[in-house]
């Protein structure tokens, strides 16, 4: 059995009408709720544990997505603490008539794994990368 890459997570959608504002494009709050879901999906896949998220940092969006077309979020574990874990979301934009990926958005989160008392507790460390790694 293939293992997945605990430190990633890899999210597809396609943007549908109900997913856009008045201007037929993504709406914000709607790629704001996937990049949480992304997030939390990557840093529950990493320590097993109840997560919650405490910090939604810097969104920027950088390119406007239409309807109609596809949608990839990539949530990567940038950096660990005792109890946190930073994840780095990217939000890339394919259109479906031609091969072409732009990067739309980029978000900072960071979540926190609690036990069933509701306290934080401490998760798997994150080890940088060796030279062989690339």
């Amino acid at each position: 059995m293939i293992q997945p890459n605990r430190a990633e997570t890899r999210m597809v959608f396609p943007i549908f009408p109900a997913d856009t504002n008045h201007y037929g494009t993504l709406f914000g709050g709607q790629a704001v709720a996937w990049i949480d879901q992304a997030a939390f999906i990557c840093a529950t896949r990493w320590c097993r544990r109840k997560v919650v998220t405490v910090h939604l940092g810097e969104i920027n969006f950088h390119h406007a997505v239409s309807q109609g077309s596809i949608i990839e979020l990539v949530a990567r574990l940038v950096r660990t603490g005792t109890s946190s874990m930073h994840i780095s979301v990217e939000l890339w934009w394919e259109p479906m008539d031609r091969d072409e990926r732009v990067l739309a958005c980029q978000a900072e989160c960071v979540l926190v794994a609690i036990g069933d008392d509701g306290q934080s507790v401490a998760v798997p460390q994150l080890l940088p990368a060796t030279d062989d790694e690339g």
